[in-house]
């Protein structure tokens, strides 16, 4: 689990837009960079190139 302050305070590397916590999958996910980024051990990976790219029906409204 990710502590919500943190959630709060949060935002992609690369748009600098707001995270969605995907608990199921263990992810912040920025559908502006159409990227998620990985939680491990509670801790975001929050690296741009550790980033998994989005599906389209993910990032798609």
């Amino acid at each position: 689990m990710i502590d919500k302050k943190l959630l709060d305070i949060l935002v992609c590397p690369v748009t600098k837009g707001p995270l969605i916590y995907d608990k199921e999958k263990q992810e912040l996910v920025s559908k502006s960079a159409r990227l998620a980024y990985a939680i491990k051990d509670g801790i975001p990976i929050m690296l741009e190139d550790e980033a998994r790219a989005l599906e389209e029906d993910e990032w798609r409204d």
